[in-house]
This record gives structure tokens, C-alpha cells and sequence, in this order.
């Protein structure tokens, strides 16, 4: 349990956060922690669907959850005086849920539209693309969604055995941020979450960077294409340094790729890069949206800024305006109660510990070029990539070209 008091505030946040999901899922389960998050909405404790929301909502606040590889979190957002409720809600939704029967084919068809409505964007579809050319095999390879086949096997008895391991007290943390009192929050803690018995799961495999090409042929205007290169991990210690590359390579109007490959050359109209941190691995990811007959330059600038950062590292200005941006980042999450909650959560799971704010803003300070530099080089040093195109058939050989300009 964590309790984050801000004072002045007359709003809160509360966090529920569980360490699991898709990642705990074998092949036959793909899809089952996403699948059940929609379920426990469909009616939990004394509430049906609609009472679920309308409590919530009464009282001013708002209620959602999230389903990720390695947590599932549900998060509400409300007035002064409403940790009661949004204690009392949650804790039915991942402790009591109905199960219904009839929702569940009713929500496995929802599901299938989920998946369905995924493929057909496509620049949600080419991430899904790439994580499986990455993980080839594993369960970080396989789409949180899952598959309709995966899906079928559900039942009330399987799904509802999948909750008890999944949403399982010992590996659950319950934080709190605004206005919120740590007494009240230990009293109500004990009375909705105290009581639980733990049921054991399997550790998942540690993952393993595969890498490989994957293209789709489709007849659409521009290409989306997505390079992926293996990064550190939450607790490695290049992580903060990672975070900073990232930013510099493509994290905003000033980073190298959106200077070189969209403004310098006309290459991309959207191009970021992403650092995607998991427990025990992580992905350096580039994005860009681009014209198909340009896809191939594009692949080749990108690789040699990336080759660029890992030889020489960063200029003093851009490690300087990298740091800015992330401290900013930080310090502005830190005035939301709901960003804080969240953190703190993840923190704990991760960690076992809270990292306080300014701790983590002197370990941004303290980064200097050659540990950037030293960040940019590991993601090379496997000579592995994942990369994705989605788009006309002239967009294809983007993959190849950015393997070959950065490992020949």
C-alpha cells in the first residue's frame, strides 16, 4: 500500500495495480488478462454493468483499467471523500467478479472486433508487427489481444481460475495520491484487500531478443514502418541513460531524426522514436509514417543517426536540452495525483520500493554523453532488428535496408 497525500487538493487518484498480464499467458492463453479486464466490467459484487460505472460517476469521478504485458492496472479518478467508493468498486472488480456466462460470449465477440478493428489501422497493426518479428515465439511476441482461437476456450470455470492467478493478492499494490489519508486508506485496504488468499503463478521466462523482418503489402497511401533494436530494461543501470538517447534520437521537433529525416529531407511527415522498458528487457523503437518510394533513404537515415550516437555520442546541447525535457516531464507528472499514483505502483512492483522524485531527476543530471553514448552502442552491440512495414509494395525493402546500413 502507498499513501501520497497532497495537501490543497480536492481531488484524488487511486491505483490498483497487479503484476501481470499478457507476458504471464501461455500460446493457448494469448489474450485471457486483456479478455478478462472487459469482463469484471460486465457485472462484480452486488453491481451489474451499468451500477459498476454509475457509482463512480455519481460522485463525480471516473473509472478505467489497462491491460499491458507485465501489469494490469485499474485506476479511479475522483472528488475528496471518495476513497470509500472507488476502494469498495475496485476491489469487487478484481475480487468478485460475476463471470456471467452469456458476457462472456457476448464480450469474446467485442474482443474479436478489438482485433479485428487493430488490423485493420495501420499504425497500430505494424507495432504488432514488429513486437512479433522481436519476440518471435515468447509471450512478449504475441499481441495483448490475442487471437480469436485463443479466446475460444474461455469459460466461466477457466476464466475465472485465470483470475485467481492472475489477480493475485500478493502480487497487487494499492496506491493512493491527493487528497487522501493514510489512516483511512490502511483502514479500507485491510477491509477490501486484506482478507485475500494469495494463489501462486508461474515466473515467466526471461525474454530473449529474436529479431526479423516482417512486411504487409497493402493498398494505402503512405507506409508505416517500425524499427526495433534491443535496450535496457527497467532495472538496468543504462537505463536512465536510454531514456536520454531516446529523446535525442526522436523525441520531439528537436531530435536528430525529426531534424534529418523530416525537416532536412522531406523523408517522413511523423517519425518519433520509443524506449519500451520491461522488467527484465526492453526495445529502442523508431516510428515513421513516409511516402513508400522514399521508405528505403529513410531506413538509411535512421540507421546512421542511430550508428551516429553509438560512435560519438551527443553534442553538450542536445544532452542538455534531453535532460530539460525529461526533468520537465517528471516534475510536471508529479502535479497530477493520478500520474503519481501509477508510478508509485509500478515503482513498487518493479522495485520493491518508492523512487522518490528527485532522485530520479539527479540520476537524469548525472548522465553524461559517453553513458548516452554507451546506451546507443549496447542496443547495436547484438547486431539484431525487428523491423515492420505496412503499406504500398514499393515500402517493402525499408527492413533490410536498415539492417544492412547498420550491420552490413
Amino acid at each position: 500500500m502507498v499513501c501520497d497525500p497532497m495537501p490543497g487538493l480536492r481531488t484524488l487518484a487511486l491505483t490498483v495495480a497487479v503484476r501481470g498480464g499478457a507476458k504471464w499467458e501461455d500460446e493457448g492463453q494469448s489474450g485471457w488478462s486483456h479478455c478478462l479486464e472487459h469482463l469484471v466490467f460486465k457485472g462484480a459484487g452486488d453491481m451489474g454493468a451499468r451500477e459498476i460505472v454509475e457509482r463512480i460517476e455519481a460522485e463525480g469521478g471516473s473509472l478505467n483499467a489497462a491491460t499491458g504485458y507485465e501489469r494490469t492496472s485499474f485506476e479511479v479518478r475522483a472528488l475528496q471523500g471518495s476513497l470509500p467508493l472507488a476502494m469498495q468498486v475496485v476491489s469487487d472488480l478484481v475480487f468478485r467478479p460475476t463471470l456471467d456466462p452469456d458476457e462472456i460470449v457476448r464480450e469474446k465477440d467485442v474482443v474479436a472486433q478489438e482485433i479485428a478493428e487493430a488490423f485493420d489501422t495501420p499504425d497500430d497493426h505494424v507495432f504488432e508487427m514488429a513486437q512479433t518479428r522481436a519476440f518471435t515465439g515468447q509471450p512478449l511476441g504475441r499481441p495483448i489481444l490475442g487471437s480469436v482461437a485463443s479466446l475460444k476456450p474461455i469459460t466461466r470455470a477457466t476464466i475465472g481460475d485465470w483470475r485467481a492467478r492472475l489477480y493475485s493478492p500478493d502480487r497487487m499494490v494499492v496506491a493512493a495520491s491527493g487528497a487522501v489519508d493514510e489512516a483511512e486508506l490502511l483502514a479500507l485496504a485491510e477491509r477490501w484487500f486484506g482478507a485475500e488468499s494469495a494463489t501462486p503463478a508461474a515466473v515467466p521466462d526471461v525474454p530473449h531478443f529474436t529479431g526479423g523482418d516482417a512486411a504487409l503489402t497493402r493498398r494505402i497511401e503512405q507506409a508505416n514502418i517500425v524499427f526495433q533494436l534491443p535496450a535496457p530494461s527497467a532495472v538496468d543501470p543504462l537505463y536512465p541513460a536510454a531514456r536520454l538517447m531516446t529523446e535525442i534520437l526522436g523525441g520531439g521537433m528537436a531530435s536528430r531524426l525529426f531534424q534529418s529525416a523530416r525537416e532536412e529531407r522531406g523523408l517522413a511527415y511523423a517519425i518519433d522514436a520509443y524506449h519500451e522498458p520491461y522488467e527484465d528487457a526492453g526495445i529502442l523503437g523508431i516510428y515513421a509514417g513516409a511516402a513508400a518510394e522514399r521508405s528505403v533513404e529513410l531506413a538509411q537515415v535512421c540507421a546512421a543517426e542511430l550508428k551516429a550516437l553509438a560512435e560519438t555520442g551527443p553534442t553538450a546541447v542536445e544532452l542538455s536540452r534531453a535532460k530539460a525535457v525529461m526533468n520537465a516531464g517528471l516534475w510536471m507528472s508529479d502535479e497530477s495525483p493520478a500520474s503519481r499514483a501509477g508510478r508509485a505502483a509500478a515503482q513498487v512492483l518493479i522495485f520493491g520500493r518508492l523512487i522518490p522524485s528527485d532522485v530520479m531527476a539527479e540520476r537524469n543530471l548525472a548522465q553524461t554523453a559517453n553513458d548516452v553514448r554507451a546506451a546507443a552502442a549496447a542496443s547495436l552491440a547484438a547486431g539484431k532488428a525487428a523491423t515492420a512495414v505496412l503499406g504500398p509494395k514499393a515500402a517493402a525493402p525499408a527492413g533490410r535496408a536498415f539492417r544492412d546500413a547498420l550491420f552490413g
